[in-house]
């Protein structure tokens, strides 16, 4: 061996590990770590199912285009006009009870009466229609639905509210 190149010195290698090879803990961790109770430790296991409350295997094949076309159909206004609770439609929720409000169909808490501001209410229902087309393709399914069906309540509100002005 050259000079230049000292001997590595002796490394020691402390093993630190709570259990042994045989899985049982060291002796420096007794006073520290007590075993639980390995009946605490099983997760209690569900009693298996009885031959008639067994779930029967799935055979039906994926729901189809038109399958989900008549679950739409199903589904109530009230269903489909509950907001779903995603960010798009908690935003867009002020701006159609702004809309409702200017129509007189919602009490505005800052008037004591009712009034219809048919210019706001205009205003706002084409806001919507802008968010509608401009988000079209982007939305859930339920967003959609929340959005479509209160912009037709909102027309058709407007309409019957402006002709007996």
């Amino acid at each position: 061996m050259p000079k230049d190149q000292q001997t590595p010195k002796e490394l020691k290698v402390t093993d630190k590990r709570i259990f042994t090879p045989d899985g049982d803990i060291r002796e420096e961790f007794k006073t520290e770590i007590q075993p639980a109770d390995p009946q605490a430790a099983k997760a209690p296991e569900a009693a298996p199912p009885k031959a008639s409350e067994r779930p029967e295997p799935q055979t039906q094949q994926p729901k189809k285009e038109n399958d989900r076309r008549q679950d739409d159909h199903r589904r109530t206004i009230a269903d489909k006009a509950t907001n779903p609770g995603s960010p798009f439609t908690n935003f867009i929720e002020p701006l159609i009870a702004q809309a409702y409000m200017s129509l007189g169909m919602l009490r505005n808490p800052y008037q004591p009466q009712a009034k219809i501001d048919a210019g706001a209410a205009r205003q706002m229902i084409e806001i919507l229609t802008l968010l509608k087309e401009k988000t079209a393709g982007n939305l859930t399914p339920d967003e959609d639905d929340f959005l479509s069906t209160h912009l037709g309540e909102l027309k058709l509100a407007f309409v019957q509210r402006t002709k007996s002005i």
